[in-house]
């Protein structure tokens, strides 16, 4: 992509825009229609505006509401380090005034106007004249951005025809720019908060075997401090990934007890006609196999802290032994007549609503009120994305050291993309996708095309979409609803308000596709795995 504005022009000299103008509407709609994330479709579109309208040079920028800076969010014909690096301020040049104001601007020579900046490094020097055209893309009242093209100047063409046709490419796209506008809006507010949070909190010790600074995991650090000292029962809650045993090594590295043993039990990896051995011992003889005495988990931690991870799991007739334990702190080994006590500390966790669980009789309640004296609720890794990056950069120096990499640093596209996506498998699902991109790189920087696929866009995997037309676009919708419904949190009316539909046409979506919104909202699971 060169510098050169070439106008395409039909036999006579004049250029046939007439003829041009529908089948380049139609291809930006469609190219629109075949996509959840316009990032994906903003170099396409400048592409077919370049081959329609005959111009060499054109690009797309997007106002952030925070900063009051216009970005260059996709150019053509621009080199890309230039355009990653220019930015406007409101009322800056001529961007910088159609942004600010709303109104189209057009320039017939741009050396001859000093609001014209030339930012992105055109060379004059090899024109007579060129043209600068610039139109606001607006989103209902409100600019959000701008599109622009530079061509050369001559007779064989309007200035009106052309800013009539990037006005209505700027409506085409605008509803698609303001969801992005939003998701980068959203980046760098959780970026900005990052560091301001790693300035403020240099001097606070966090528990040192969690990683992450957000307002949310504060929360959970201050009740560890609070309930560690104590002997009181903790129940974790959490979905799977969030690292519920982490926050269980922290209660016990901060307790008395820290110097006794630490005793892990996963109640749903351990077989049912076994568990109850693993938890309480038994003696030699008392079942097939059983050919030696053998200590229970309770019993190896007595004086310590006794993590049960995955509770909810545990069958019911273990249940009523694990409330003797709690409330009498004593059990019996299987096959044995002795009664020991055990001086334990009791945390346990789980991935489960175990108040549904109660419903369903497949939990006791009166464990739950024995387990729940001091519940700490986990958040989800998309609910403190902005720990991505510490949780990354750990990541990165973990896998350096064990897979002997020399990973140096993580490219701006691929940070993104780790921001944009939902994270179901939370912080697990994160450290498996560091590690794969840490092995695929081969230069020392993790990139977005090193990234799993489930966090790639189109663009950056360089893919496109296959299946008949009906297929794809219903693909697409039902995408797109269900990414709009993550962000949201499952709420359908602010799902529907960025869709642009009303409230009658998104309850017929989900019905069509079948969507459930209530596994979207806040401090439900995504995933099905049962390991923290």
């Amino acid at each position: 992509m060169g510098e050169d504005l070439i106008t395409y022009c039909d036999k006579t000299g004049r250029r046939c825009y007439g003829q041009s103008e529908l089948p380049l509407l139609f291809d930006i709609s469609s190219l629109l229609n075949k996509s959840n994330d316009i990032k994906d479709v903003m170099l396409p579109i400048l592409e077919l505006m370049s081959k329609y309208m005959g111009v060499r040079r054109c690009m797309i920028t997007i106002l952030n509401r925070e900063t009051s800076k216009i970005y260059i969010e996709e150019g053509y014909g621009i080199n890309r380090e230039i355009k990653d690096n220019v930015l406007y301020s409101l009322g800056e040049g001529i961007i910088g005034e159609v942004v600010k104001t709303g109104s189209a601007i057009v320039i017939p020579d741009i050396e001859k106007d000093k609001r014209f900046l030339n930012k992105t490094g055109l060379d004059l020097s090899k024109y007579k004249e060129v043209s600068f055209i610039c139109v606001p893309i607006k989103a209902e009242d409100d600019t959000i951005g701008s599109l622009s093209i530079h061509r050369l100047n001559d007779e064989n063409y309007s200035f009106l025809q052309d800013n009539k046709i990037l006005s209505i490419i700027g409506s085409l796209i605008a509803n698609a720019l303001k969801v992005r506008q939003d998701k980068l809006e959203e980046i760098d507010r959780l970026k900005s908060e990052y560091e301001k949070l790693n300035s403020v909190l240099k001097t606070h010790k966090n528990p040192e075997n969690i990683i992450g600074n957000s307002g949310k995991m504060q929360e959970v650090y201050q009740l560890i401090y609070s309930v560690a000292p104590t002997n009181a029962t903790v129940l974790i809650r959490g979905e799977s990934g969030v690292g519920k045993e982490l926050i269980a090594e922290a209660i016990h590295n901060h307790s008395l007890r820290k110097d006794k043993p630490f005793i892990k039990v996963n109640c749903a990896a351990l077989p049912e006609n076994l568990i109850e051995s693993e938890l309480f011992g038994h003696e030699k003889g008392s079942f097939t196999g059983a050919d030696i005495q053998r200590k229970g988990r309770f019993e190896l931690a007595d004086g310590g802290t006794i993590f049960l991870d995955e509770i909810g799991d545990l069958p019911m007739q273990i249940q009523v032994k694990l409330l003797r334990v709690i409330q009498q702190r004593e059990f019996d080994r299987v096959g044995g007549i002795k009664t020991f006590k055990t001086d334990v500390r009791i945390v346990a966790a789980t991935n489960r609503d175990l108040e549904n669980s109660i419903k369903d009789n497949s939990f006791r309640e009166d464990l739950y009120y024995r387990l729940n004296v001091f519940p700490i609720y986990v958040p989800p890794l998309r609910d403190r994305k902005n720990d991505i990056p510490g949780l990354v950069d750990y990541f990165i120096e973990k896998f350096n050291k064990n897979n002997l990499k020399k990973i140096i640093r993580v490219s701006s596209t691929a940070i993104d993309l780790f921001m944009l996506y939902h994270w179901p498998g939370n912080i697990r699902e994160l450290e498996n996708s560091v590690e794969r991109a840490s092995i695929l790189s081969s230069d020392g920087v993790i990139r977005s095309s090193n990234l799993p696929p489930t966090l790639q866009t189109a663009e950056s995997s360089d893919t496109e979409r296959k299946g008949n037309l009906e297929s794809v676009i219903e693909g697409v919708e039902r995408q797109m609803i269900i990414d709009t419904l993550i962000s949201t949190r499952g709420n359908l009316t602010k799902t529907a308000e960025i869709l642009g539909i009303t409230e009658r046409i998104m309850g017929l979506r989900i019905k069509k596709y079948q969507i459930n919104p209530r596994q979207y909202k806040i401090g439900k699971s995504e995933s099905g795995g049962s390991n923290d």
